[in-house]
């Protein structure tokens, strides 16, 4: 049998649906992108540690110019290492068909035989290599499918100056290229780079190898001193051109995994209490206003003997319910968003499984933070119920006192229309409700600024970078640094108009404790195709002496213009010096070092040289030069500006186009939700009062808009104030998305914040427009007779 509490609590969810409803959509927003990002960075990191654990990535990874092997036994004696795999891995150029850029990729060496290797690979088609087969390799999953390879398929490269066709035998994917990026890079181009898996000795011989290594992984045993361990291979390496040695967390793929994995648990806190608060908030509209209604049946419960703790109850049911319901909604929404994120970080990050996981805390999690906001929501509202002695209820409540306000009391009154008087009176005389609603639509068009930051962002870094700093429209790597001489055969190559050089060099970066392994690049006195530019698109001359350092790599190592740096150089003798540091530029991609080429061959001791050429080309020539560097025997690289631009705007917009979607539809419904429950509460306060202006003869429309009026004025104020708001969010955002490989500008264009206050007021006017029906309808002699 129902109790007369649940009858009354069901009454009450009856005549409040469209109230609860709103606060519930509210809730279940919340609730969605809790779940959600929540989901999603859960399956992330199960995704990345059974991966990791099936696969056996490597513990520490380590680059150099060439070991005999028998130096492996000697790394294998470093206490706490449990394996070593050493191997050979060298960048080559491919020519791909139906690809009219030739395309790069790291060929990587691996057993005969398959097994339980560090680094091991995953079969998706096709067979593993054939021990005696000189010519098979496995192509990369990601590559394949961006170029249409199957199994049987063949490839061209250049392998240490020999042209050599592969032929694909299968594809594959590895723990140890999750995220797939060329050397140098940040974004995914999976068309135009891949990794290439052959078999050890024909690799070697290939590249005068044989016997030999340039690259080693180990794995070490549980509890290890990762930093000792690295301390001493280094050691061991430097007399062969060791590169510096870094654990698991610095390799380039996994560093940005866990980067995505930081920066999506960090959003999966903030926004979703943003949510939460606000649909605390409208419960807390709706119960006080239905306490102030209900004091005649909250003094005849008391009067009957009903406890002030049932009382209590049946408010805080009211605020259960309405959580209950944002629960239901929010749950399937929020498993829909995270399929979504997941298929999107598909298309970035591969594992060979990679599903939609539900955490098992999460019901938990979801509980908790629904009854946080019912009791949030509720309590001062359930307060007022429960002290509310039963004599005074059942008196009506006494009127508000109202005094003139600074514009009545200045005159400016008289300048407005009878209704748009009403209007700001209504303001000005509850300005704690009306700030409340002000803010909470001004928080939800800070959100829709902030679903579009990241756009904006992005597109000032592809302008930055494409149209200020690579100028050059293709740019060709050489696989080792070449006499500058060939500067000038580059610039006689087919539709070459400009060729100029440009020098890089690994080195170690020290400043006091803080040190950085970066990549030093020195840059002819003049050059037009590849400049040092800041955020503002102001280019930094370089002078003859001395380092131009990144602002961010200057934070790193603490340093301003005038201090003194060691550096290091990784490469040929290895010789150590102190340079000044003389200029920091705010460039946004990378950890740059830069300095005059002439400079830079005077501290590596060495005549002018070039690590490789920019080169600006005729469009018409451009498949012509494409062809002859095909099969350069020199070139290991060729990127081309605008395939790269292309990839990267097709890269951003896909996975930030549709985080900006969600944000909006889910902030336009805080929007909608905050005036339907204001309008529908000035209209239970102020019921009687509009119809005694229509009996006074006001039109309906007249009535309508001093009952919209008041939600136009709110609204209108927000719109500045949550644009602001929305600047200064991402302003607090910005950090979060500062890494060592790009960093995010503080941008924000005219669409955006005509964008974000477009959706709020079309929200609010679509809400007003509902409410106000009502106000046509109004049975004017049943509202005059009731309170209602």
């Amino acid at each position: 049998m129902v109790s007369t509490r649940t009858r009354m609590l069901a009454r009450d969810v009856w005549h409040l649906r469209g109230q609860v409803l709103a606060a519930a959509l509210v809730v279940a927003c919340g609730i969605a992108v809790f779940t959600g990002m929540y989901s999603t960075y859960y399956s992330l990191v199960e995704a990345q540690a059974r991966y990791y654990d099936l696969y056996h990535l490597a513990d520490v990874f380590a680059q150099l110019k060439r070991a005999p092997e028998s130096v492996a036994a000697d790394i294998a004696r470093i206490p706490g290492v449990l394996r070593v795999d050493t191997r050979v891995v060298r960048p080559v150029q491919l020519d791909v068909p139906g690809l009219a850029e030739p395309a790069a990729a790291q060929l990587v060496s691996i057993s005969a035989k398959a097994g339980n290797t560090l680094n091991g690979l995953h079969l998706m088609r096709g067979r593993y290599i054939d021990r005696t087969a000189s010519d098979e390799v496995i192509a990369s999953e990601t590559f394949a499918r961006a170029n249409r390879l199957r199994p049987g398929d063949r490839v061209s490269a250049v392998l240490n100056g020999r042209w050599q066709t592969l032929r694909i035998v299968g594809t594959a994917l590895s723990p140890e290229y999750v995220y797939e990026v060329a050397p140098g890079t940040i974004f995914p181009d999976n068309r135009r780079y891949g990794v290439l898996w052959m078999r050890r000795e024909p690799l070697a011989a290939a590249f005068n190898m044989t016997g030999a290594f340039d690259d080693v992984a180990l794995a070490l045993a549980p509890g290890a001193p990762e930093a000792d361990v690295i301390s001493r291979l280094d050691r061991i390496l430097k007399p062969y051109g060791g590169l510096a040695a870094y654990g698991r967390s610095e390799q380039p793929s996994t560093r940005f995994l866990n980067d995505e994995i930081g920066e999506i648990r960090v959003m999966a806190s903030v926004i979703p209490a943003l949510f939460l608060s606000v649909a605390g908030f409208l419960l807390y509209v709706v119960l006080s206003r239905v306490v102030t209604l209900q004091r005649p049946e909250i003094a005849l419960l008391k009067a009957f003997g009903y406890t002030d703790a049932a009382v209590g109850a049946h408010y805080l049911g009211l605020a259960g319910v309405t959580a209950l319901i944002g629960v239901v909604l929010g749950l399937p929404a929020g498993i829909g968003l995270e399929r979504a994120f997941v298929a999107m970080y598909r298309d970035y990050f591969h594992f060979p499984q990679f599903a939609v996981l539900i955490p098992s805390d999460l019901p938990v999690l979801i509980a908790m933070l629904s009854l946080a906001v019912a009791g949030f929501g509720a309590l001062a509202a359930v307060r007022r119920a429960v002290v509310l002695p039963p004599a005074e209820a059942m008196r009506p409540e006494p009127p508000a006192r109202f005094r003139a306000g600074w514009i009545e009391r200045r005159g400016l009154m008289r300048w407005f229309a009878p209704a748009t008087r009403m209007v700001m009176r209504n303001v000005a005389r509850r300005p704690i409700k009306a700030s409340l609603s002000m803010l909470t639509i001004a928080l939800a068009i800070a959100l829709m600024v902030t679903g579009r930051f990241a756009l904006d962002a992005v597109d000032v870094l592809v302008k930055l970078q494409f149209d200020g700093v690579q100028r050059a429209d293709v740019m060709a790597t050489f696989a080792e640094a070449h006499a500058g001489s060939i500067v000038g055969e580059a610039g006689r190559l087919p539709g070459v108009t400009r060729a100029e050089g440009f020098r890089a060099v690994p080195v170690w970066l020290q400043s006091g404790h803080r040190r950085k392994r970066v990549e030093l690049t020195g840059l002819t006195k003049g050059s037009e195709l590849r400049r040092v530019v800041d955020s503002d698109f102001h280019a930094t001359a370089l002078p003859y002496t001395g380092l131009v350092l990144g602002q961010k790599l200057a934070q790193i190592l603490g340093v301003r213009p005038g201090d003194s740096v060691s550096v290091e150089v990784l490469e040929g003798a290895r010789r150590t010096s102190e340079l000044k540091v003389v200029g920091i530029t705010d460039e946004l991609l990378g950890l740059g070092a830069y300095m005059d080429a002439g400079a830079l061959a005077s501290l590596l001791q060495e005549a002018d040289s070039v690590s490789g050429v920019h080169l600006r080309v005729d469009p018409r020539q451009t498949q012509a030069l494409f062809t002859q560097l095909k099969r350069a025997p020199a070139v290991a690289a060729v990127s081309s500006r605008r395939a790269l631009r292309a990839s990267i705007e097709e890269t951003m917009d896909r996975s930030f186009t549709a985080f900006s979607v969600w944000l909006t539809v889910f902030a336009a419904v805080i929007v909608a939700g905050m005036v339907y429950n204001s309008m529908r509460v000035a209209l239970s306060e102020r019921g009687n009062e509009l119809a005694s202006l229509r009996v006074l003869g006001f039109t309906e429309w007249e009535t309508s808009v001093i009952l919209l009026g008041e939600q136009a004025l709110v609204t209108t104020v927000a719109i500045p104030i949550g644009l602001l708001s929305g600047y200064e969010l991402c302003a607090i955002l910005v950090p979060a998305f500062s890494r060592d490989s790009f960093r995010l500008p503080l941008a924000l264009s005219n669409t955006t914040l005509a964008y974000a206050a477009a959706t709020a007021s079309i929200a609010a006017l679509g809400c007003g427009i509902a409410v106000a029906r009502r106000v046509w309808t109004l049975d004017l002699i049943a509202v005059l007779k009731t309170r209602e």
